[in-house]
C-alpha cells in the first residue's frame, strides 16, 4: 500500500534545512556558554584568593600582627618560599611542597593555590615545578623586600587599599627551553611597584585579595604590559596598591 504525500517522511531538503538550523544555533550559543565557563572559572579564582584573605588574617593574629618575610630557610635540596617548598634544579622537573608554605595550615582546600585561568598546559608556558605550583604573588613591600623585615600589619594606613596577594605571573627569556627568541610565560611568587609580574588574566584584569580580606578586579598600570608576550597581559598593578603608607609608631601605640 502506497502512502501519501501527508505521510512520507522528511525531504533530504528539508533535513539539510533542520540541520543548518541546528547548527546555527550551536553558533550562537557556543559563546554564551564560553562566557558561562569563564565566569565560573573567574568565581573558582575569587574563592581562592577569599580563602587566602582570611588565612593571611589568621597567621596575622597568631604572629603578633607580623606579616612573614617572602623567602625562608635552606631545606634539604631546595628552598623554603612563603608558598612551600621547592626543589633546586632543572626547569619544569623540580618538587614542590605546598604544606611548607606559611599559609598552609590555615587552608583546607586542595588547589587553592592554583588560579584555573593559569592556562599551564599551552605550549607557550614554561613550568618551575613537576606541574603547576602556585598561580598568586605575595606583595613583596609586605614581606619588607626580598630580605628584609616583615611589616606590621596594624601599621598600615589603610588595609583596604593595599593589596596582599594577586594573581601573578612573569615572561621568562633566560631559562631553557625559553629563550629571547622563544619567550614563555611562568609561574611568579611576588607582586611589587617595579616588576612586571602581575597577571591580568581574567579579561585584562587581575583579581587581588587585600590586606582587609576583600577581594576585587584591578586593571593594569598604564604602559606596564610586557610587550615580549603582549597577548598575555602581563604587567603591574598601580604603586598605590602595593606600596605600604606605615601609620606613625605613636598612633599604633595608642
Amino acid at each position: 500500500m502506497t502512502r501519501s504525500k501527508n505521510e512520507q517522511g522528511f525531504t533530504a531538503v528539508e533535513l539539510l534545512v533542520i540541520v543548518a538550523i541546528i547548527f546555527i544555533l550551536m553558533l550562537l550559543l557556543l559563546p554564551v556558554l564560553q562566557r558561562m565557563k569563564m565566569k565560573g572559572l573567574d568565581t573558582v579564582c575569587m574563592s581562592n584568593l577569599k580563602q587566602f584573605g582570611l588565612a593571611g588574617n589568621m597567621y596575622w593574629a597568631d604572629n603578633d600582627g607580623k606579616s612573614f618575610p617572602y623567602r625562608g630557610d635552606q631545606l634539604d635540596d631546595g628552598q623554603i618560599y612563603w608558598f612551600g617548598w621547592l626543589q633546586s634544579g632543572t626547569e619544569g622537573e623540580r618538587r614542590f611542597d605546598a604544606a611548607k608554605g606559611v599559609l598552609h595550615p590555615y587552608i583546607d582546600a586542595e588547589g587553592v593555590q592554583v588560579c584555573p585561568r593559569l592556562d599551564f598546559i599551552n605550549d607557550r608556558f614554561k613550568l618551575k615545578a613537576t606541574g603547576a605550583a602556585y598561580g598568586y604573588g605575595y606583595n613583596l613591600h609586605l614581606a619588607g623586600g626580598m630580605n628584609s623585615n616583615p611589616v606590621l600589619m596594624e601599621s598600615i594606613k589603610s588595609p583596604s587599599d593595599i593589596v596582599f596577594l594577586a594573581d601573578a605571573a612573569q615572561v621568562n627569556t633566560f631559562q631553557a627551553p625559553a629563550s629571547r627568541e622563544n619567550p614563555m610565560i611562568e609561574e611568579f611568587y611576588y607582586v611589587n611597584d617595579r616588576e612586571k609580574t602581575t597577571h591580568f588574566r581574567h579579561g585584562e584584569k587581575s583579581y587581588a585579595v587585600f590586606c582587609d580580606g576583600s577581594v576585587s578586579l584591578q586593571t593594569y598600570a598604564e604602559g606596564s604590559i610586557d610587550d615580549r608576550m603582549p597577548d598575555q597581559w602581563v604587567g603591574r598593578l598601580p604603586s598605590a596598591m602595593l606600596q605600604v603608607s606605615p601609620v606613625p609608631a605613636a598612633e599604633v601605640q595608642n
